[in-house]
Protein backbone atom coordinates (compact mmCIF):
# COMPACT_ATOMS: atom_id res chain seq x y z
CA UNK A 1 0.00 0.00 0.00
CA UNK A 2 3.02 2.35 0.99
CA UNK A 3 4.95 1.77 -2.36
CA UNK A 4 1.31 2.26 -4.35
CA UNK A 5 0.75 5.46 -2.78
CA UNK A 6 4.45 6.74 -3.44
CA UNK A 7 4.17 5.74 -6.77
CA UNK A 8 0.62 7.75 -7.22
CA UNK A 9 1.90 11.12 -5.46
CA UNK A 10 4.77 11.30 -7.79
CA UNK A 11 2.95 10.36 -11.11
CA UNK A 12 0.28 13.15 -9.35
CA UNK A 13 2.81 15.88 -9.34
CA UNK A 14 4.37 15.36 -12.51
CA UNK A 15 0.98 15.66 -14.29
CA UNK A 16 0.14 18.69 -12.36
CA UNK A 17 3.03 20.37 -12.61
CA UNK A 18 3.32 19.66 -16.64
CA UNK A 19 -0.68 20.63 -16.51
CA UNK A 20 0.21 24.34 -14.78
CA UNK A 21 3.21 25.08 -17.33
CA UNK A 22 1.13 24.62 -20.05
CA UNK A 23 -1.84 26.35 -18.31
CA UNK A 24 0.57 29.33 -17.52
CA UNK A 25 2.24 29.86 -20.67
CA UNK A 26 -1.35 30.10 -22.56
CA UNK A 27 -2.11 32.78 -19.94
CA UNK A 28 0.93 34.71 -20.52
CA UNK A 29 0.76 34.82 -24.27
CA UNK A 30 -2.78 35.55 -24.67
CA UNK A 31 -3.92 37.55 -21.60
CA UNK A 32 -2.62 41.36 -22.54
CA UNK A 33 -2.33 43.40 -19.28
CA UNK A 34 -4.94 46.00 -19.38
CA UNK A 35 -3.02 48.72 -17.09
CA UNK A 36 0.29 49.29 -19.63
CA UNK A 37 0.82 52.39 -21.40
CA UNK A 38 3.14 53.36 -23.98
CA UNK A 39 6.22 55.49 -22.50
CA UNK A 40 5.15 59.28 -22.96
CA UNK A 41 8.09 60.43 -25.56
CA UNK A 42 9.44 63.89 -24.82
CA UNK A 43 12.04 66.31 -26.21
CA UNK A 44 14.96 66.71 -23.91
CA UNK A 45 14.54 70.13 -24.44
CA UNK A 46 11.69 70.00 -22.34
CA UNK A 47 13.12 67.94 -19.50
CA UNK A 48 14.32 69.77 -16.77
CA UNK A 49 18.49 69.43 -15.26
CA UNK A 50 17.72 66.58 -12.63
CA UNK A 51 15.55 64.71 -14.91
CA UNK A 52 18.67 64.73 -17.82
CA UNK A 53 20.98 63.83 -14.64
CA UNK A 54 18.93 60.83 -14.26
CA UNK A 55 19.17 59.89 -17.88
CA UNK A 56 22.45 60.89 -18.57
CA UNK A 57 24.39 60.15 -15.37
CA UNK A 58 27.97 60.78 -17.23
CA UNK A 59 27.67 63.91 -20.28
CA UNK A 60 30.67 63.51 -21.79
CA UNK A 61 32.68 67.16 -22.13
CA UNK A 62 31.69 67.39 -26.61
CA UNK A 63 27.94 67.52 -25.14
CA UNK A 64 28.12 70.39 -22.71
CA UNK A 65 31.08 72.08 -23.78
CA UNK A 66 30.68 73.00 -27.46
CA UNK A 67 34.60 73.87 -27.16
CA UNK A 68 35.06 70.11 -26.71
CA UNK A 69 35.34 68.09 -29.74
CA UNK A 70 34.07 64.64 -29.80
CA UNK A 71 36.86 61.93 -30.73
CA UNK A 72 35.56 58.67 -30.67
CA UNK A 73 38.01 57.73 -33.61
CA UNK A 74 40.56 57.68 -31.17
CA UNK A 75 39.05 55.89 -28.42
CA UNK A 76 38.13 53.30 -31.26
CA UNK A 77 41.86 53.10 -31.76
CA UNK A 78 42.99 52.45 -28.57
CA UNK A 79 40.50 49.71 -28.44
CA UNK A 80 41.66 48.29 -31.20
CA UNK A 81 45.56 48.36 -29.68
CA UNK A 82 45.06 48.78 -26.89
CA UNK A 83 46.56 44.66 -26.01
CA UNK A 84 49.55 45.88 -28.19
CA UNK A 85 50.00 49.22 -26.13
CA UNK A 86 49.70 47.42 -23.26
CA UNK A 87 52.89 45.17 -23.79
CA UNK A 88 54.85 47.74 -24.96
CA UNK A 89 54.15 50.56 -22.59
CA UNK A 90 54.89 48.03 -19.75
CA UNK A 91 58.00 46.82 -21.54
CA UNK A 92 59.21 50.89 -21.94
CA UNK A 93 58.45 51.23 -18.49
CA UNK A 94 60.30 48.16 -17.03
CA UNK A 95 63.45 49.50 -19.03
CA UNK A 96 63.30 53.05 -17.62
CA UNK A 97 62.41 52.16 -13.95
CA UNK A 98 65.34 49.78 -13.60
CA UNK A 99 67.92 52.39 -13.77
CA UNK A 100 65.43 54.98 -11.57
CA UNK A 101 65.27 51.94 -9.12
CA UNK A 102 68.29 51.25 -8.85
CA UNK A 103 69.81 54.45 -7.44
CA UNK A 104 67.25 55.07 -5.54
CA UNK A 105 67.45 51.32 -3.03
CA UNK A 106 70.05 52.30 -1.59
CA UNK A 107 69.00 55.50 0.11
CA UNK A 108 66.26 53.46 2.22
CA UNK A 109 68.24 50.51 2.59
CA UNK A 110 66.41 48.21 0.17
CA UNK A 111 68.74 45.32 -0.83
CA UNK A 112 65.86 44.68 -4.27
CA UNK A 113 62.83 45.96 -5.34
CA UNK A 114 61.16 43.41 -8.57
CA UNK A 115 58.09 43.18 -10.74
CA UNK A 116 56.69 40.51 -10.36
CA UNK A 117 53.34 41.10 -12.62
CA UNK A 118 53.20 44.55 -14.45
CA UNK A 119 50.28 44.53 -16.75
CA UNK A 120 48.22 47.58 -17.74
CA UNK A 121 44.76 45.30 -17.77
CA UNK A 122 42.44 44.76 -20.78
CA UNK A 123 40.54 48.16 -20.31
CA UNK A 124 41.59 51.43 -22.20
CA UNK A 125 41.43 54.94 -21.41
CA UNK A 126 38.72 56.94 -23.06
CA UNK A 127 38.71 60.39 -24.31
CA UNK A 128 35.12 62.44 -23.38
CA UNK A 129 36.56 65.25 -25.55
CA UNK A 130 39.27 67.28 -26.88
CA UNK A 131 40.20 70.98 -27.09
CA UNK A 132 42.77 72.49 -29.28
CA UNK A 133 43.95 75.55 -29.64
CA UNK A 134 45.44 77.86 -32.22
CA UNK A 135 47.88 80.38 -31.89
CA UNK A 136 50.19 82.19 -33.66
CA UNK A 137 53.65 80.43 -32.63
CA UNK A 138 54.75 76.89 -34.06
CA UNK A 139 53.25 75.16 -31.39
CA UNK A 140 50.17 72.93 -31.24
CA UNK A 141 48.10 72.60 -27.63
CA UNK A 142 45.51 70.26 -26.88
CA UNK A 143 43.63 69.52 -23.54
CA UNK A 144 41.63 66.14 -23.53
CA UNK A 145 39.38 65.14 -20.75
CA UNK A 146 40.63 61.59 -19.74
CA UNK A 147 38.46 59.04 -18.10
CA UNK A 148 40.61 55.57 -17.04
CA UNK A 149 38.90 52.73 -15.00
CA UNK A 150 40.99 50.45 -15.53
CA UNK A 151 42.20 46.29 -14.28
CA UNK A 152 45.95 47.10 -13.94
CA UNK A 153 47.82 44.61 -11.92
CA UNK A 154 51.41 45.89 -10.93
CA UNK A 155 52.53 43.64 -8.49
CA UNK A 156 56.05 44.25 -6.45
CA UNK A 157 58.78 42.44 -4.68
CA UNK A 158 60.66 44.43 -1.68
CA UNK A 159 63.37 42.56 -0.21
CA UNK A 160 64.55 44.45 3.29
CA UNK A 161 66.57 43.62 6.08
CA UNK A 162 66.89 39.77 5.09
CA UNK A 163 63.16 40.30 5.10
CA UNK A 164 60.76 39.98 1.57
CA UNK A 165 57.33 41.73 1.13
CA UNK A 166 54.83 41.87 -2.03
CA UNK A 167 52.92 44.88 -3.09
CA UNK A 168 50.00 44.91 -5.13
CA UNK A 169 48.17 47.80 -7.31
CA UNK A 170 45.02 46.77 -8.60
CA UNK A 171 41.69 48.47 -9.68
CA UNK A 172 42.88 51.64 -10.99
CA UNK A 173 40.92 54.72 -11.58
CA UNK A 174 42.29 58.14 -12.89
CA UNK A 175 39.91 61.30 -14.08
CA UNK A 176 42.38 64.20 -14.96
CA UNK A 177 42.19 67.02 -17.32
CA UNK A 178 45.85 67.46 -18.87
CA UNK A 179 47.20 70.13 -21.24
CA UNK A 180 49.55 68.68 -23.69
CA UNK A 181 51.76 71.52 -25.73
CA UNK A 182 54.05 70.17 -29.17
CA UNK A 183 56.36 72.93 -29.44
CA UNK A 184 58.31 74.02 -31.23
CA UNK A 185 57.15 72.56 -34.73
CA UNK A 186 59.76 71.75 -36.68
CA UNK A 187 60.19 70.50 -40.49
CA UNK A 188 61.48 67.07 -39.00
CA UNK A 189 59.20 63.44 -37.99
CA UNK A 190 57.90 63.84 -35.72
CA UNK A 191 57.30 67.54 -36.45
CA UNK A 192 57.75 68.64 -32.63
CA UNK A 193 60.87 68.78 -30.60
CA UNK A 194 59.32 69.25 -27.03
CA UNK A 195 56.22 67.84 -25.18
CA UNK A 196 54.81 69.68 -22.77
CA UNK A 197 52.42 68.45 -20.09
CA UNK A 198 50.63 70.26 -17.38
CA UNK A 199 47.59 69.34 -15.16
CA UNK A 200 44.47 72.36 -15.34
CA UNK A 201 42.73 70.64 -12.29
CA UNK A 202 43.95 68.54 -9.61
CA UNK A 203 43.50 64.49 -10.88
CA UNK A 204 41.05 61.88 -9.46
CA UNK A 205 42.97 58.65 -8.28
CA UNK A 206 41.72 55.84 -7.19
CA UNK A 207 43.17 52.64 -6.64
CA UNK A 208 43.63 48.63 -4.60
CA UNK A 209 46.42 48.52 -2.70
CA UNK A 210 47.55 45.29 -1.20
CA UNK A 211 50.75 44.83 1.09
CA UNK A 212 51.28 41.12 1.88
CA UNK A 213 47.83 40.10 0.51
CA UNK A 214 45.55 42.05 2.71
CA UNK A 215 43.83 45.11 1.61
CA UNK A 216 45.52 47.89 3.12
CA UNK A 217 43.06 50.58 1.91
CA UNK A 218 40.75 49.07 4.67
CA UNK A 219 43.03 50.87 7.19
CA UNK A 220 40.52 53.40 8.72
CA UNK A 221 41.79 56.88 7.78
CA UNK A 222 44.15 55.47 5.09
CA UNK A 223 42.13 55.95 2.46
CA UNK A 224 41.19 59.80 2.60
CA UNK A 225 45.34 60.46 3.64
CA UNK A 226 46.53 58.51 0.19
CA UNK A 227 43.91 60.45 -1.94
CA UNK A 228 45.33 63.63 -0.58
CA UNK A 229 48.63 63.24 -0.78
CA UNK A 230 48.71 61.75 -4.12
CA UNK A 231 46.72 64.96 -5.55
CA UNK A 232 48.48 67.21 -3.86
CA UNK A 233 52.37 66.19 -4.68
CA UNK A 234 50.84 65.47 -8.18
CA UNK A 235 49.19 69.36 -8.18
CA UNK A 236 52.53 70.60 -6.58
CA UNK A 237 54.55 69.31 -9.84
CA UNK A 238 52.21 69.64 -12.79
CA UNK A 239 49.59 71.71 -12.09
CA UNK A 240 49.78 74.67 -14.86
CA UNK A 241 51.21 76.79 -15.58
CA UNK A 242 53.91 74.45 -14.11
CA UNK A 243 54.44 71.61 -16.57
CA UNK A 244 56.62 68.15 -17.39
CA UNK A 245 59.21 68.99 -20.34
CA UNK A 246 59.81 65.57 -22.41
CA UNK A 247 62.30 66.02 -25.00
CA UNK A 248 61.96 64.57 -28.09
CA UNK A 249 64.56 66.73 -31.07
CA UNK A 250 66.96 68.75 -30.93
CA UNK A 251 64.90 71.98 -32.02
CA UNK A 252 67.95 74.02 -33.61
CA UNK A 253 68.99 70.99 -35.58
CA UNK A 254 65.74 69.54 -36.48
CA UNK A 255 64.55 72.78 -37.70
CA UNK A 256 67.89 73.73 -38.98
CA UNK A 257 68.16 77.33 -37.77
CA UNK A 258 71.36 79.62 -38.34
CA UNK A 259 73.36 78.98 -35.51
CA UNK A 260 76.72 81.35 -36.25
CA UNK A 261 78.30 83.30 -39.23
CA UNK A 262 81.33 82.07 -41.47
CA UNK A 263 83.93 85.39 -42.26
CA UNK A 264 85.59 84.44 -45.62
CA UNK A 265 88.32 86.66 -46.79
CA UNK A 266 89.44 84.98 -50.10
CA UNK A 267 93.42 86.56 -50.21
CA UNK A 268 94.84 85.39 -53.28
CA UNK A 269 95.59 82.82 -55.64
CA UNK A 270 98.94 81.38 -56.69
CA UNK A 271 100.29 79.39 -59.78
CA UNK A 272 96.92 78.67 -61.83
CA UNK A 273 96.80 76.88 -64.63
CA UNK A 274 97.07 78.34 -68.02
CA UNK A 275 93.52 78.33 -69.98
CA UNK A 276 93.13 80.71 -72.34
CA UNK A 277 95.27 80.75 -76.47
CA UNK A 278 97.11 83.88 -75.44
CA UNK A 279 98.83 81.50 -72.48
CA UNK A 280 96.84 83.09 -69.20
CA UNK A 281 93.22 82.83 -67.31
CA UNK A 282 90.41 85.38 -66.17
CA UNK A 283 89.99 83.68 -63.06
CA UNK A 284 87.65 83.83 -60.12
CA UNK A 285 86.37 81.87 -57.05
CA UNK A 286 82.77 80.75 -56.34
CA UNK A 287 81.96 80.00 -52.41
CA UNK A 288 79.29 78.66 -50.75
CA UNK A 289 78.44 75.83 -48.19
CA UNK A 290 77.22 72.75 -48.52
CA UNK A 291 73.69 71.80 -47.80
CA UNK A 292 72.46 75.62 -48.32
CA UNK A 293 70.17 76.53 -50.75
CA UNK A 294 71.29 80.04 -51.36
CA UNK A 295 72.80 81.04 -54.38
CA UNK A 296 76.59 80.65 -54.07
CA UNK A 297 78.63 84.32 -54.08
CA UNK A 298 81.93 84.92 -56.01
CA UNK A 299 84.85 87.07 -56.41
CA UNK A 300 85.40 89.92 -59.03
CA UNK A 301 86.67 88.39 -62.20
CA UNK A 302 91.08 89.22 -62.49
CA UNK A 303 91.70 89.45 -66.05
CA UNK A 304 95.08 87.43 -67.93
CA UNK A 305 96.44 86.97 -64.20
CA UNK A 306 97.88 83.68 -62.83
CA UNK A 307 98.19 84.73 -59.52
CA UNK A 308 95.22 87.17 -58.82
CA UNK A 309 94.68 88.82 -55.50
CA UNK A 310 91.22 89.82 -54.40
CA UNK A 311 91.32 90.32 -51.01
CA UNK A 312 87.49 90.05 -50.80
CA UNK A 313 84.99 89.43 -47.46
CA UNK A 314 81.94 87.54 -47.44
CA UNK A 315 79.63 86.00 -44.71
CA UNK A 316 77.72 83.12 -44.75
CA UNK A 317 75.55 81.63 -42.04
CA UNK A 318 76.25 78.16 -40.60
CA UNK A 319 73.15 76.33 -39.79
CA UNK A 320 75.06 72.85 -38.96
CA UNK A 321 79.04 73.69 -38.44
CA UNK A 322 79.25 69.06 -37.58
CA UNK A 323 78.45 68.71 -41.24
CA UNK A 324 78.29 71.11 -43.25
CA UNK A 325 81.88 72.37 -45.72
CA UNK A 326 83.12 75.53 -46.98
CA UNK A 327 83.02 74.88 -50.86
CA UNK A 328 85.69 76.64 -53.15
CA UNK A 329 86.15 76.49 -56.62
CA UNK A 330 88.40 78.88 -58.89
CA UNK A 331 86.53 79.14 -62.89
CA UNK A 332 88.56 80.96 -65.46
CA UNK A 333 85.70 83.47 -66.98
CA UNK A 334 84.85 83.50 -70.52
CA UNK A 335 83.16 85.60 -72.44
CA UNK A 336 81.35 83.59 -74.58
CA UNK A 337 80.50 79.86 -73.49
CA UNK A 338 80.93 78.03 -70.23
CA UNK A 339 83.04 78.74 -67.39
CA UNK A 340 85.50 76.19 -66.90
CA UNK A 341 86.63 74.85 -63.82
CA UNK A 342 90.16 75.37 -62.96
CA UNK A 343 90.37 73.46 -59.51
CA UNK A 344 88.21 73.01 -56.28
CA UNK A 345 88.81 72.50 -52.87
CA UNK A 346 86.71 71.95 -48.99
CA UNK A 347 87.06 73.55 -45.75
CA UNK A 348 85.38 71.24 -42.93
CA UNK A 349 83.43 73.93 -40.62
CA UNK A 350 84.14 71.36 -37.33
CA UNK A 351 87.66 71.71 -37.70
CA UNK A 352 87.31 75.47 -37.20
CA UNK A 353 87.83 76.56 -33.91
CA UNK A 354 85.31 79.53 -32.90
CA UNK A 355 86.42 82.82 -33.20
CA UNK A 356 89.69 82.73 -34.39
CA UNK A 357 90.46 84.10 -37.94
CA UNK A 358 92.41 80.87 -39.50
CA UNK A 359 94.89 81.29 -42.59
CA UNK A 360 94.61 78.15 -45.26
CA UNK A 361 96.71 77.33 -48.31
CA UNK A 362 94.65 75.02 -50.49
CA UNK A 363 95.95 72.85 -53.19
CA UNK A 364 93.54 73.08 -56.00
CA UNK A 365 92.09 69.98 -57.04
CA UNK A 366 90.14 68.25 -60.18
CA UNK A 367 87.69 66.78 -58.12
CA UNK A 368 87.19 65.77 -54.49
CA UNK A 369 87.66 62.01 -55.01
CA UNK A 370 90.86 60.93 -52.80
CA UNK A 371 91.21 58.06 -55.69
CA UNK A 372 91.58 60.27 -58.69
CA UNK A 373 94.91 60.41 -60.16
CA UNK A 374 94.19 63.53 -61.63
CA UNK A 375 94.18 65.44 -58.74
CA UNK A 376 98.36 64.41 -58.79
CA UNK A 377 98.97 67.32 -61.18
CA UNK A 378 99.59 71.12 -59.89
CA UNK A 379 96.53 73.23 -60.36
CA UNK A 380 97.90 75.75 -57.97
CA UNK A 381 97.12 76.94 -54.70
CA UNK A 382 94.25 79.08 -52.83
CA UNK A 383 94.55 81.12 -49.69
CA UNK A 384 92.20 82.24 -48.11
CA UNK A 385 91.03 83.89 -44.28
CA UNK A 386 87.82 81.94 -42.32
CA UNK A 387 86.40 82.59 -38.80
CA UNK A 388 83.36 80.79 -37.63
CA UNK A 389 81.69 83.04 -34.89
CA UNK A 390 78.67 81.37 -33.33
CA UNK A 391 75.93 83.61 -31.96
CA UNK A 392 75.68 83.83 -28.49
CA UNK A 393 73.74 81.35 -26.52
CA UNK A 394 70.95 83.64 -25.05
CA UNK A 395 71.05 83.97 -28.61
CA UNK A 396 70.21 80.24 -29.48
CA UNK A 397 67.17 79.77 -26.87
CA UNK A 398 63.85 78.14 -28.47
CA UNK A 399 61.62 79.63 -30.78
CA UNK A 400 58.99 79.04 -28.30
CA UNK A 401 60.95 80.80 -25.25
CA UNK A 402 60.93 84.39 -25.20
CA UNK A 403 64.54 85.43 -25.25
CA UNK A 404 63.97 89.22 -23.58
CA UNK A 405 65.18 92.03 -23.94
CA UNK A 406 68.78 92.44 -25.45
CA UNK A 407 71.76 92.76 -22.86
CA UNK A 408 73.59 95.65 -22.12
CA UNK A 409 76.79 96.12 -23.23
CA UNK A 410 75.68 94.33 -26.90
CA UNK A 411 78.25 95.13 -29.05
CA UNK A 412 76.76 97.44 -32.29
CA UNK A 413 77.97 94.94 -34.62
CA UNK A 414 76.11 93.28 -37.57
CA UNK A 415 74.26 90.22 -37.59
CA UNK A 416 72.00 88.14 -39.09
CA UNK A 417 67.96 88.94 -39.40
CA UNK A 418 66.16 85.79 -39.52
CA UNK A 419 62.75 86.50 -41.45
CA UNK A 420 60.40 84.01 -41.68
CA UNK A 421 56.87 84.26 -44.10
CA UNK A 422 54.19 82.68 -42.17
CA UNK A 423 51.03 83.23 -44.25
CA UNK A 424 48.14 85.86 -45.13
CA UNK A 425 44.83 85.76 -44.64
CA UNK A 426 42.07 87.31 -46.94
CA UNK A 427 43.89 88.64 -49.72
CA UNK A 428 42.44 89.02 -53.00
CA UNK A 429 42.95 90.49 -56.24
CA UNK A 430 41.17 92.05 -58.68
CA UNK A 431 41.99 89.91 -61.73
CA UNK A 432 43.44 86.80 -60.70
CA UNK A 433 44.53 85.60 -56.64
CA UNK A 434 47.83 83.86 -57.59
CA UNK A 435 49.20 85.61 -54.37
CA UNK A 436 53.68 85.81 -53.10
CA UNK A 437 55.63 87.52 -50.75
CA UNK A 438 58.35 90.22 -52.10
CA UNK A 439 60.76 91.55 -49.16
CA UNK A 440 62.92 94.34 -49.67
CA UNK A 441 65.66 95.83 -47.30
CA UNK A 442 68.51 97.54 -47.66
CA UNK A 443 68.22 96.77 -51.82
CA UNK A 444 68.14 93.68 -51.18
CA UNK A 445 65.39 91.52 -52.41
CA UNK A 446 63.79 87.66 -52.00
CA UNK A 447 60.84 86.15 -52.77
CA UNK A 448 58.46 83.48 -52.02
CA UNK A 449 56.82 80.67 -54.16
CA UNK A 450 53.92 81.70 -55.76
CA UNK A 451 50.28 79.68 -54.83
CA UNK A 452 48.04 79.67 -57.09
CA UNK A 453 44.30 80.59 -56.46
CA UNK A 454 44.39 80.84 -52.78
CA UNK A 455 42.89 83.81 -50.61
CA UNK A 456 44.58 82.22 -47.52
CA UNK A 457 48.35 80.99 -48.61
CA UNK A 458 50.41 79.38 -46.28
CA UNK A 459 54.46 79.71 -47.42
CA UNK A 460 56.03 79.08 -43.99
CA UNK A 461 59.55 80.15 -46.10
CA UNK A 462 62.58 81.90 -44.32
CA UNK A 463 64.88 84.35 -45.01
CA UNK A 464 68.13 85.69 -44.24
CA UNK A 465 69.47 89.34 -44.32
CA UNK A 466 73.15 89.43 -43.44
CA UNK A 467 73.69 92.85 -42.18
CA UNK A 468 76.78 95.06 -41.23
CA UNK A 469 75.20 96.77 -39.20
CA UNK A 470 72.14 96.84 -36.39
CA UNK A 471 68.99 97.69 -38.71
CA UNK A 472 67.73 100.08 -35.62
CA UNK A 473 66.21 102.75 -38.26
CA UNK A 474 65.27 100.88 -40.89
CA UNK A 475 62.12 99.06 -42.32
CA UNK A 476 61.64 96.02 -43.55
CA UNK A 477 58.84 96.69 -46.91
CA UNK A 478 56.67 93.73 -47.21
CA UNK A 479 54.32 93.10 -50.49
CA UNK A 480 51.92 90.64 -51.31
CA UNK A 481 51.46 89.97 -55.43
CA UNK A 482 49.84 88.14 -57.66
CA UNK A 483 50.97 86.91 -60.59
CA UNK A 484 48.74 86.01 -63.41
CA UNK A 485 49.42 82.17 -64.14
CA UNK A 486 48.57 82.87 -67.78
CA UNK A 487 50.49 84.36 -70.81
CA UNK A 488 49.71 87.42 -71.82
CA UNK A 489 50.19 90.94 -70.93
CA UNK A 490 47.21 92.21 -69.77
CA UNK A 491 47.61 92.41 -66.35
CA UNK A 492 50.25 90.48 -65.71
CA UNK A 493 50.80 91.59 -62.11
CA UNK A 494 49.11 93.48 -59.23
CA UNK A 495 49.48 94.23 -55.75
CA UNK A 496 46.90 92.61 -52.63
CA UNK A 497 48.78 94.57 -50.00
CA UNK A 498 51.98 95.33 -48.29
CA UNK A 499 53.55 96.79 -45.21
CA UNK A 500 56.50 98.64 -43.78
CA UNK A 501 57.68 96.96 -40.27
CA UNK A 502 60.08 98.86 -38.27
CA UNK A 503 62.97 96.84 -37.45
CA UNK A 504 64.04 98.66 -34.34
CA UNK A 505 61.67 96.78 -31.90
CA UNK A 506 63.17 93.65 -33.64
CA UNK A 507 66.68 94.87 -32.51
CA UNK A 508 65.48 95.76 -29.10
CA UNK A 509 63.20 92.50 -28.46
CA UNK A 510 65.58 89.96 -30.20
CA UNK A 511 62.39 88.50 -31.73
CA UNK A 512 58.88 89.49 -32.76
CA UNK A 513 55.77 87.18 -34.20
CA UNK A 514 53.31 89.43 -35.34
CA UNK A 515 50.06 89.23 -37.79
CA UNK A 516 50.17 92.41 -39.38
CA UNK A 517 47.27 94.47 -41.25
CA UNK A 518 47.86 94.94 -45.29
CA UNK A 519 47.96 98.47 -46.13
CA UNK A 520 45.62 98.87 -49.74
CA UNK A 521 44.11 95.69 -48.82
CA UNK A 522 40.54 95.65 -47.96
CA UNK A 523 40.77 93.13 -44.87
CA UNK A 524 44.11 91.53 -45.98
CA UNK A 525 46.61 90.19 -43.20
CA UNK A 526 49.85 88.57 -42.72
CA UNK A 527 51.62 87.15 -40.61
CA UNK A 528 55.50 87.93 -40.02
CA UNK A 529 58.28 86.08 -37.98
CA UNK A 530 61.38 88.63 -37.38
CA UNK A 531 64.76 87.03 -35.31
CA UNK A 532 67.59 89.30 -34.71
CA UNK A 533 71.03 87.42 -33.98
CA UNK A 534 74.77 88.95 -33.89
CA UNK A 535 77.69 87.04 -33.58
Amino acid sequence: MGLLSTILGVVGFGFGSCFGVVIGYFFFIFKQPSDVKDPEIRPLGELDPAAIQKLLPEIPLWVKNPDFDRVDWLNKFLELMWPHLDKAICKTAREISKPIIAEQIPKYKIESVDFLTLTLGSLPPTFQGMKVYVTEEKELIMEPALKWAGNPNVHLSIKAFGLKASVQVIDLQVFAHPRITLKPLVPAFPCFANIYVSLMEKPHVDFGLKLLGADAMAIPGLYRFVQETIKDQVGNMYLWPKSLEIPILDPRKAGKRPVGILHVKVVRAMNLRKKDLLGASDPYVKLKLSEDRAPSKKTHVKHRNLNPEWNQEFTISVRDPESQVLELVVYDWEKVGKHEKMGMNVIPLKELPPDETKELTLDLLKSLDPEDVRNEKSRGQLVVEVRFKPFKEEEMADDHKDPGKAPEGTPAGGGLLAVTVHQALDVEGKHHTNPYVRLLLKGEERKTKMLKKNRDPRWEEEFEFMLSEPPINDKLHVEVLSASSRIGLLHPKETLGYVDINLGDVVNNRRINQTYNLIDSKNGKIQIELQWKTS
